[in-house]
């Protein structure tokens, strides 16, 4: 192992680690695979991560972020909540897309270390309805929505869409009709938001 002259950042080790799960997949990839590659000792890394758990599920989270990154500032433009919600449910299927599509031996790792990732996986739900509450509470505020609860409105809308971002269904994305799908399911969401006086 060749000594680093590179300060060890947590970054540097969530590099490292998705370089590893790429090269090796996650039933393969070990705690001493990312120290080598880093050129440290395990020891050194354990300092960031206490277990190999924990690296598994910042790396899970570091991947998962990067989605909610760009949706984010979807919910931070100021126009029409109508074009923002479909807006941001489109970037939500292109990301989960261009993640299956792009990489497909990272996307693959990532599905198994989701399964393992409970909480990093449920914050990011939590964080994609939150986004798609504050559309909708903007949407509620300018007139152009109407809903009871946007807490309760975001979470149907991500289960309603969930085909076209739920990794569950990636082998469907690139379907030939798959966007015309999107488009009506959109549609009717949006219809159905609208107020009726």
């Amino acid at each position: 192992m060749a000594p680093t002259t590179e300060t060890l950042t947590a970054e540097r080790i969530l590099e490292a680690t998705e370089e590893v799960l790429r090269r090796h997949g996650p039933a393969k990839a070990t705690v001493v695979d990312v120290a080598r590659a880093l050129g440290v000792s395990h020891g050194s890394v354990y300092r960031h991560f206490r277990t190999k758990a924990a690296l598994r599920e910042a790396v899970t989270k570091r991947w998962l972020d990067r989605t909610s990154e760009v949706l984010a500032k979807i919910v931070d433009e100021d126009r029409d909540p109508r074009a923002r919600l479909r807006d941001w449910l489109a970037a939500l299927l292109d990301a989960k897309r261009r993640k299956a599509g792009d990489d497909p031996e990272l996307f693959a790792t990532y599905m198994v270390l989701t399964e393992e990732a409970g909480a990093a996986v449920g914050e990011h739900i939590d964080d994609l309805t939150g986004q798609i509450e504050t559309i909708l509470r903007a949407g509620a505020e300018s007139g152009a929505f109407a809903m009871a609860d946007p807490a309760t409105a975001a979470r149907a809308v991500f289960h309603a869409t969930g085909r076209f971002h739920d990794p569950g269904y990636h082998r469907e994305w690139a379907r030939p009709g798959i966007d015309a799908e999107f488009t009506a399911v959109v549609d009717l969401l949006l219809q159905g938001l609208r107020p009726t006086h």
